[in-house]
């Protein structure tokens, strides 16, 4: 930074010269841009604004209309001070008019009180400026690089907002429109001390343009977006003190760069999952991985507009039915509109809710409830929304192709048992998953359930929940190792072939049929089966056996 009034009055070879403030000692920080010599009364005109003026004071006007309106001249330039040296034309006091008229412009008026050579200061204080410019351009070089390699790298939003605090050394909150947290770094200081009641705080803060420095908050505040759209804003939590006039706020230039990174980033990687999305899903992450503390959920939820605290929590899972698995960006994409059909459901349901993607195939939700919300109205309605959503997208693919999509996309709603704290919303949302893994395979044709529970999978729950059990695991080797065996050897599908004979409750036409055989053909297929397993399939124990055996094939393998 440039040195202040101040920081030149405390030079050596300033204080040679006994240098008095006797107008203006509230506005010393201002920046002194340069240093310029004159006796001239009218040296205003050829001033751009920073300079502190050194003057013995011989040629100024002696009426009191001439003082003050060389003080004006020089304020109005915008001149960083004035100092008059004792010994020409003053000896030891200084026109009351003129400190009158610095003291009523606010301008830093210093009296010399022995002589100095204007030289020897001018030499001085130039070679603090030079310093400074050149420490700036080296300050700017930095930051220009540093953000310019997260602008190519395509960063995370946590990552640019880690960079600002580092180089700030001072808190940094990225928040969208509505004052909600998507990204922050505390460097180092309290979590709570940063969030608590934020969205409440940001509100007040609202300086002037693109950028701007609110003096009541400290705050350093600049506009996210590009094209004319803004989407955000990001925020340097921290109070620099009072800046001085017509001073820009030492960190604004690093501000504004993270800011345009942040926006070329989201416009280069707008295909990717939204930065909301991404929040959520950092913070349903933690909680399922006990990555991150139950209050630091509970206040981070807190300002990203979710309440969580003192309220009922209801853990949701969505999977979705479909054909064959799709290439993997495609599924990438499927499971982002996929997120996003969830969060707008959440929406026109008006529930507050956590909502992001848990895995590759599925999508986590994390419902708060108030105490006079009705569970049961609300995630009927939540189910309801997301089924017609989804048979909307699927008809705005338009044509033959709109109509498949909306056959095809089936979302399958799994519900935990709902809990009283966020310490418990990991056992929720543990819940929802195995419903969910297990409804997933439910038997087509099975009921149009709005959404599952555990109670709804029956048996499937029960065996998914069982999994990780080693004798399950040795009972499905029992029943079936030697057919898993046979078809793993020959390339045979023997397995699927017991499967569809016991889905279609041992009609044996009826599976011919689905399986698209001829009847001897499957018959001779069963016929291996009960060679391979030595079993009978005509009895009901064994068929009962086996059919368990297959279901807990699935959950052993989901």
């Amino acid at each position: 930074m440039l040195p202040t009034v101040a920081r030149v009055l405390d030079l050596e070879v300033m204080r040679r010269g006994l240098p008095q403030v006797v107008a203006g000692a509230a506005h010393l920080e201002r920046p002194v841009r340069w240093v310029h010599v004159s006796e001239l009364p009218d040296v205003a005109g050829m001033l751009q604004g920073g300079e502190l003026v050194l003057t013995t004071g011989i040629a100024l006007p002696e009426d009191r209309d001439g003082l003050a309106r060389y003080v004006r001249e020089l304020d109005e330039v915008g001149v960083a001070g004035l100092v008059i040296e004792f010994g020409r034309r003053y000896f030891d006091t200084l026109p009351r008019a003129l400190v009158h008229a610095a003291e009523q412009r606010g301008l830093p008026l210093v009296a010399l009180r022995r002589e100095l050579r204007f030289v020897a200061v001018t030499e001085a204080v130039h070679a603090l400026v030079v310093n400074a410019q050149l420490e700036q351009l080296r300050t700017s070089e930095a930051v220009h690089q540093v953000f310019n390699e997260l602008a190519v790298e395509g960063a995370e939003p946590g990552e640019v907002v880690r960079q600002v605090a580092r180089m700030a050394g001072a808190p940094v909150v990225l928040e969208n429109l509505a004052h909600q947290v998507l990204a922050h770094d505390t460097a180092g200081r309290p979590e709570t001390e940063l969030l608590e009641g934020w969205e409440r705080r940001s509100r007040g803060v609202r300086p002037p343009g693109r950028t701007g420095h609110d003096p009541r908050s400290g705050w350093l505040v600049t506009a996210v977006g590009a094209r004319g759209q803004d989407w955000g804003r990001l925020i340097l939590v921290d109070d620099p003190g009072p800046l001085p006039d017509g001073t820009a706020h030492p960190h604004a230039m690093l501000l504004e760069r993270g800011a345009a990174t942040l926006a070329l980033n989201r416009l280069v990687l707008r295909d990717r999952e939204s930065l909301e999305r991404q929040t959520h899903r950092t913070l349903l992450s933690g909680i399922l991985t006990h990555a991150l503390t139950v209050s630091e959920v509970a206040l981070r939820a807190q300002a990203l507009g979710v309440p969580l605290e003192g309220r009922r929590l209801v853990g949701v899972v969505l999977r979705q039915r479909r054909g064959p698995s799709p290439a993997a960006l495609e599924a990438q994409a499927r499971l982002r509109d996929f997120t996003e059909l969830a969060a707008t459901a959440v929406r026109t349901c008006r529930l507050p809710a956590l909502v992001g993607a848990l895995d590759d195939e599925g999508v986590g939700v994390l419902i708060a409830l108030g105490s006079q919300q009705d569970e049961h109205a609300a995630l009927d309605a939540f189910a309801a929304a997301l089924r017609k959503l989804a048979a909307d997208s699927g008809r705005e693919a338009g044509g033959g192709e709109g109509r498949q999509a909306a056959q095809a996309i089936q979302p399958v709603v799994a519900v935990g048992s709902s809990v009283g704290s966020v310490r418990d919303a990991r056992r929720t949302l543990l819940e929802a998953t195995q419903v969910a893994d297990a409804a997933l395979h439910d038997a087509p044709g099975g009921r149009a359930a709005a959404y599952y529970r555990l109670p709804d999978v029956r048996l499937r729950g029960l065996l998914h929940l069982l999994r990780d059990d080693a004798r399950l695991q040795t009972y499905v080797e029992r029943e079936l190792g030697p057919l898993l065996a046979h078809d793993a050897e020959h390339g045979g599908q023997l397995v699927q072939m017991l499967r569809i004979y016991l889905e279609q409750g041992r009609n044996k036409s009826a599976a011919a049929d689905a399986a698209h055989l001829s009847r001897p053909s499957f018959y001779d297929r069963l016929h291996k089966v009960e060679r391979i397993l030595a079993v009978d399939l005509d009895q009901v124990e064994s068929c009962l056996s086996l059919h368990v055996a297959l279901l807990a094939l699935d959950a052993v393998r989901r």
